[in-house]
C-alpha cells in the first residue's frame, strides 16, 4: 500500500479499512474496519517524512503491553530507555511493557510499519480514539501536537493502564487523571471512540 503524507487528506482510504490521520505528528493510522480486539492487537502506521508517534515523540510508557513495530518499508528510529534503535525495511523491535520509549521517522521519505500490541488490551480502540480527536478536533491540541492537559486526562483515564508519560509517577498521573477527567467533561471535552466493554 502507498500513502503519500505530503496531503494527509489525499490518502486512499481502502474499503476494508479506517484510515485516521494526525496532521501534527504527520502520522497516518490504517485499522481494520473492525476496531474489536484480537489477541495480539495489529494495526499499521504511515509516517510521513518529519512524522513522530505519540505526540512530537512524546516519551511514554505501556505498563501492561509489549509493543513490537514491524517495518515493511523506509526507516523507524525507536528511542527506548534513551537509547537509538535504527528498525529498517523487514526488521522488527519489540518494546517490553514499562520500558521508556517514543519513534520517530528515521529518514528523508515516508516510513510504514505494523504495530503489534501482546496483550491487545483495548489499544486499538486507545489509538484510533487519539488519532480521530486529531483529525476531527484539532483546537484540542497544541501546535506541537501535543493533547490539552484535560483532553489527555480524560482519554487516559477512561483507557486506564494502557499508556502512561515516562519519568513521572504511574500512581501520581492516575490519581491526577482521575481527578481532572470531570473538570474535562464540565469543558467539553469528549471522546471520539469509547471503550469496550
Amino acid at each position: 500500500m502507498q500513502i503519500c503524507l505530503a496531503d494527509l487528506h489525499d490518502i486512499p482510504v481502502p474499503d476494508d479499512s479506517l484510515v485516521l490521520r494526525n496532521a501534527f505528528n504527520q502520522e497516518a493510522f490504517i485499522f481494520p474496519a473492525h476496531l474489536d480486539e484480537s489477541d495480539p492487537v495489529c494495526f499499521d502506521v504511515v509516517l510521513g517524512r518529519n512524522g513522530s508517534g505519540s505526540a512530537d515523540g512524546l516519551e511514554h510508557v505501556h505498563p501492561a503491553s509489549d509493543e513490537t513495530f514491524i517495518v515493511r518499508s523506509g526507516c523507524l528510529k525507536v528511542m527506548i530507555h534513551g537509547h537509538a534503535h535504527m528498525v529498517r525495511e523487514r526488521e522488527s523491535i519489540t518494546i517490553r511493557r514499562g520500558a521508556p520509549h517514543y519513534f520517530v521517522n528515521g529518514h528523508d521519505r515516508q516510513t510504514e510499519f505494523s504495530v503489534i500490541f501482546d496483550p491487545p488490551q483495548q489499544q486499538r480502540r486507545f489509538f484510533a480514539n487519539f488519532a480521530a480527536t486529531a483529525e476531527r478536533r484539532g483546537r484540542w491540541f497544541s501546535a506541537r501536537g501535543r493533547p490539552h492537559l484535560l483532553l489527555m486526562a480524560l482519554v487516559l483515564h477512561r483507557y486506564r493502564d494502557h499508556l502512561y508519560l515516562a519519568n513521572q509517577p504511574v500512581w501520581l498521573q492516575k490519581a491526577l487523571f482521575a481527578a481532572l477527567a470531570p473538570v474535562a467533561r464540565l469543558f467539553g471535552y469528549g471522546l471520539e471512540i469509547q471503550p469496550g466493554k
